[in-house]
């Protein structure tokens, strides 16, 4: 059953781990239903301790990994189409359909675990510093505050 998308990622993930079914324990699997609202959007994150493989319900994803010689692999995968994103590299996907999308993930590990770049990064607590964060990014520290500020 589709979970709302009415947030603003537009974006539901239901996860299925060994957090939510501790008999996945030692077996090495894990899924995960993600629904994606008009525009939806999983931004950019890794899985470090789990490979993913993404089956599209429905809808049409644009999707893609960035690999360690930044090189971006991208492709729009539609209902029955697959797609696998290596353990612990950058990736997302975003429905720039006019209607909604599903997909299935599955991991190869029962606690892939993910790590949301933007919320890494300018979430962080403590916190990244300021100056860290606008010489990585050539950003201002306003710029870095204002980013701060939205996912707080």
């Amino acid at each position: 059953m589709p979970k709302p998308t009415n947030n603003m990622l537009g974006l539901a993930v239901t996860p299925a781990n060994v957090m939510q079914i501790p008999g996945l324990n030692t077996l090495g699997v894990s899924m995960a239903r993600v629904d994606f609202g008009p525009g939806g959007l999983n931004p950019p994150h890794t899985h470090p301790r789990g490979t993913e493989i993404l089956f599209v319900l429905y809808g049409e994803l644009d999707v893609g990994f960035i690999t360690t010689a930044n090189v971006l692999v991208s492709m729009t995968i539609k209902q029955g189409d697959i797609f696998t994103f290596p353990k612990g590299l950058v990736h997302f996907q975003i429905n720039n359909g006019k209607g909604p999308a599903a997909a299935i993930a599955a991991f190869d590990s029962q606690n892939p675990g993910v790590q949301a770049i933007a919320a890494t990064l300018f979430a962080a607590m403590p916190p990244v510093s300021d100056s860290a964060l606008s010489k990585a990014f050539q950003i201002s520290n306003q710029e870095v505050d204002a980013i701060k500020s939205k996912l707080a």
